[in-house]
């Protein structure tokens, strides 16, 4: 019996995105029961497999980046994705074979990167390893940011097919010269299968089983899988408003949380259950993040988010793109977000009718591409075995 079609879904644990998307795109592909074996490969353990940083320094790579995440120091992190880029590059050869020897041992029939900066290394390692075989990058940012986060230069980067979510990112790549047969437009960014049940109809007993009043507008505060420390400055601000705080993994900031005592504060850890949870709200307040942002939109909720001098620079597009979908409020500040609160509820049907437009339905796409992307790969092949491979890439485009 033929072995199952392999997929390798390439993350790493930097922020949470990379990682929710690869674990989205693997659970509905088995909804769907498609005959195709899904694996997830984590970026960094090909790269340093014997945890030679871990031992050296204590931690995972990704853990000081997540640290910073949970703290809020987010000034600087423009001069230091330079330097991390800077290195990348000087280390290019080093990062290739271990990644070669990756590829030649499992044999994907399709890889699909969902990280950024390491992009030009991963496409160069298949196609020297597998040659033939499919090179995808999903893009997990709403915008590329330049130079070269996502989207390598066409001249310096062999041929990978780009997946964005949005008409700016598939712009970004034209500009760097690759082809619409190499680019699929989706229709926004990659949430798990549970962001597309029916809504819940028991959402008031819910929200009283938390404390809460049906009757009082819920704002909903989150700060993607490893919360912020921002979050006990928000919630002093508006003590008086009813707000949900979802914490992810960090412990410190939950406890600190509920030691403040707000009564109309419902204050959750880590919880697998966030699209069941933000169908309790009907506000968000959060970072820029491309996952929040799109979750909180896909529940129906507007935004209050910030898009200043601390933003990251890879989400600064994000505050840029909620004011362009007027989808809801960007403060310079979130020492702001008690008029922004006031501002938005007053606002509130203008803000859901925005919302109400969009229809974010990437997951699904997405596989579809992948789809596309391995009959493409098998025609080829076929058609290289009986001597004529002319005229089979096929042009095509989600969206």
């Amino acid at each position: 019996m033929a072995s199952k079609t392999s997929i390798a879904l390439v993350y790493f644990n930097a922020g949470g995105g990379h990682r929710a998307a690869a674990q989205a795109l693997q659970a509905l592909i088995e909804q769907q029961q498609r005959p195709w074996d899904v694996r997830l490969v984590n970026l960094f353990e090909l790269l340093d497999p014997q945890q030679r940083l871990r031992q050296l320094t204590g931690a995972a790579p990704e853990d000081f980046y997540n640290k910073r995440l949970q703290r809020g120091w987010t000034l600087g992190m423009a001069q230091e994705l330079k330097m991390l880029q800077g290195l990348i590059r000087l280390f290019h050869t080093q990062l290739v074979e271990p990644l070669r020897r990756h590829w030649a041992a499992s044999e994907p029939d399709l890889v699909v990167s969902l990280v950024p900066n390491f992009n030009r290394a991963l496409c160069q390692s298949v196609n020297e390893a597998l040659p033939g075989v499919p090179f995808a990058t999903v893009l997990t940012d709403m915008a590329d940011l330049p130079p070269n986060f996502w989207i390598e230069p066409r001249r310096v980067q062999q041929r990978q097919h780009i997946v964005c979510g949005t008409p700016r990112a598939y712009a970004q790549a034209r500009a760097a010269g690759h082809g619409e047969a190499d680019l699929s437009l989706v229709s926004g960014m990659v949430l798990r299968p549970s962001f597309y049940v029916p809504p819940r109809a028991d959402r008031e007993a819910a929200q009283r089983a938390l404390g809460l009043d049906p009757a009082r507008p819920t704002g909903l505060v989150m700060f993607g899988g490893h919360g912020s420390m921002q979050m006990l400055k928000i919630a002093r601000q508006l003590r008086d408003e009813q707000l949900i705080l979802i914490c992810g993994h960090n412990g410190k900031l939950a406890r600190r949380l509920r030691e403040q005592g707000a009564p109309a504060h419902a204050v959750l850890g880590f919880t697998s259950q966030v699209a069941q949870t933000l169908q309790l709200a009907d506000y968000f307040i959060g970072k820029p993040g491309p996952g929040c942002l799109s979750e909180a939109l896909r529940m129906g909720l507007p935004v209050i988010t910030s898009g200043g001098r601390g933003t990251m620079p890879q989400e600064r597009y994000n505050a840029r793109w909620v004011r362009e979908m007027d989808v809801g409020l960007v403060l310079d500040s979130m020492r702001e977000v008690g008029d922004g609160v006031a501002a938005l509820l007053a606002g509130l049907p203008r803000y859901r009718a925005a919302v109400a437009r969009l229809d974010n339905r990437a997951v699904f796409e997405v596989v579809e591409v992948f789809e596309r992307l391995l009959a493409q790969s098998t025609s080829i092949a076929a058609a290289c075995g009986s001597g004529n491979a002319t005229g089979l890439v096929l042009p095509w485009r989600i969206g």
